[in-house]
């Protein structure tokens, strides 16, 4: 049995666009393509597509994708280990939601009482964001994010253990402050944007216009907005808006 291209479409989601896209790249020619240039695809395909679409959901980009099915010999083996990677990744998702559910618990029960949220074991609001997540959102600042690798492989499991704690406490009463109401443009928030960024121009230095950048990629890039948003909903804008203010006041 073979489909032509807008019934694959229509079957898996991906736009006849993208799959000409991968047919001229390589990754997924069709079957065959018929007199009239209509692509066919046959059972073969829709089983390379769905790993196609398998390892696009555990965050692989086209050229890794090509790489791994090049390299893969048995296709059921292949699969098997795909089917891993997808089991941790929903139980990775699973202790994500229970961690973001607990940081509402906490908030709601802050604001009921009227006092400020406490958390007595700073290093559970991360669970189930791993390390590597944090290093995808420099993506956009190599300089930086090399500047910060180079650090860390000074520091002992010890001491890495105690800056995460730090930006931790540091998330925390950014996260007060908003909840309290408190405007970004305040000094209580801008002394906490101040101490982030010391420790940022301690490894090496960031113009203002960097720092506006990596403000506003609090909010754009998704592995770091998650992040903030672990801890309450809204902190990654808040953040932005503060690291905003700070650059144009004290670094402009």
């Amino acid at each position: 049995m073979a489909w032509p291209t807008a019934e694959v479409a229509r079957m898996s989601g991906v736009t006849a666009r993208a799959l000409r896209h991968y047919d001229e790249i390589g990754l997924l020619p069709p079957a065959w393509i018929g007199c009239n240039g209509h692509r066919y695809y046959r059972e073969g395909e829709l089983l390379r597509l769905q790993q196609i679409l398998v390892l696009r959901a555990l965050g692989l980009g086209l050229s890794e994708i090509g790489e791994v099915l090049a390299a893969q010999v048995d296709e059921v083996e292949a699969l098997r280990g795909h089917h891993r990677r997808l089991l941790a990744e929903r139980d990775r998702l699973d202790v994500l939601a229970a961690t973001v559910a607990r940081t509402i618990a906490g908030l709601e029960r802050s604001r009921r009482d009227g006092t400020p949220m406490v958390i007595k074991r700073p290093k559970n609001l991360f669970k189930g964001i791993e390390p590597a997540q944090y290093h995808k959102s420099l993506h956009g600042f190599p300089e930086l994010a090399g500047a910060i690798d180079r650090h860390t492989a000074t520091l002992s499991e010890a001491q890495v253990e105690a800056g995460q704690r730090e930006r931790t406490v540091r998330m925390i009463r950014l996260a007060e402050l908003m909840d309290a109401g408190t405007p970004a443009h305040t000094e209580p928030v801008q002394a906490e944007i101040d101490a982030q960024y010391q420790a940022l121009a301690g490894l090496r230095a960031v113009s203002a216009e960097e720092y506006r950048a990596i403000g506003r990629s609090c909010v754009d890039n998704e592995p770091w907005r998650a992040a903030y948003e672990t801890i309450a909903l809204g902190l990654a804008a808040y953040q932005r808006d503060a690291i905003e203010v700070y650059a144009m006041t004290r670094l402009s």
